[in-house]
């Protein structure tokens, strides 16, 4: 027989038109549970109920799945790896960063990886601001970037802006809808009105890319550098007779 919060969880899905295997969504539950858990000693979040929580964070996290593209996301200012992890579940095929500069939190976050076997989940205990991630002598650009209740659009983009390049898709959460964007250099791809089952709240979605016009200057700083490069003078040779 199915347990209550799998079976809320559950129907909560369909209502959604989402569906995802027997594993995806038992490990679903057990995060939550962990969460439930841990939070009565490190106040992950200021939800206690676990009932709540389905709907509350679960739920509300993967209304936003459907809009994953890319293969490469951060989960900007995690906390309790909110949307992060529910997104790690049913992306099996994408990888994950998710960051906080709350150490209480990260260390929650490497336990629920490690309980539920995300191999595709690092964490990172770190200020978004000083995080420069290199693999192979190479920047990482992230495909997509997430935020849920972390700060304002604008403090968004700006601090996660070395982490941005011409592709990059950030996903901002809101729930009274505020689409303004004070900056020229970013552009409001599109904004969804999301509905969540079982919460009786607004909620929205802004797809935010980086302006053409800054596309343009990136492109001509590079170009620039390169005939910098090119052009670099060397040193006259004398030739002997």
């Amino acid at each position: 027989m199915k347990e209550p919060l799998y079976q809320q969880l559950e129907f909560g899905l369909k209502q959604m038109g989402l569906f995802y295997s027997v594993e995806m969504k038992q490990k679903l539950v057990h995060y939550i549970q962990l969460v439930a858990r841990w939070n009565k000693t490190f106040n992950l979040t200021a939800i206690r109920d676990v009932e709540e929580m389905v709907s509350k964070h679960l739920l509300d996290s993967l209304v936003v799945q459907p809009h994953l593209e890319g293969s490469i996301i951060l989960d900007v200012g995690s906390g309790a790896g909110l949307p992060g992890i529910p997104f790690a579940i049913t992306s099996p095929n994408k990888q994950f960063v998710l960051i906080d500069s709350n150490g209480k939190k990260t260390r929650f976050l490497m336990q629920a990886k490690i309980e539920l076997k995300l191999d595709n989940v690092e964490v990172i205990h770190q200020r978004v601001e000083d995080y420069q991630p290199i693999v192979d002598g190479h920047r990482i650009y992230f495909d997509i970037i997430t935020a849920r209740a972390y700060a304002t659009t604008g403090a968004i983009l700006n601090s996660t802006a070395h982490l941005q390049n011409e592709n990059t898709c950030i996903l901002v959460m809101q729930g009274k809808l505020d689409e303004w964007i004070d900056s020229d250099q970013y552009v409001l791809k599109e904004s969804h009105a999301l509905d969540v089952y079982g919460l009786h709240a607004e909620r929205h979605l802004l797809e935010i890319k980086i302006a053409e016009i800054k596309k343009l200057k990136k492109k001509l700083k590079k170009v620039d550098i390169t005939q910098k490069r090119f052009y670099k003078k060397e040193p006259c040779q004398k030739y002997s007779h």
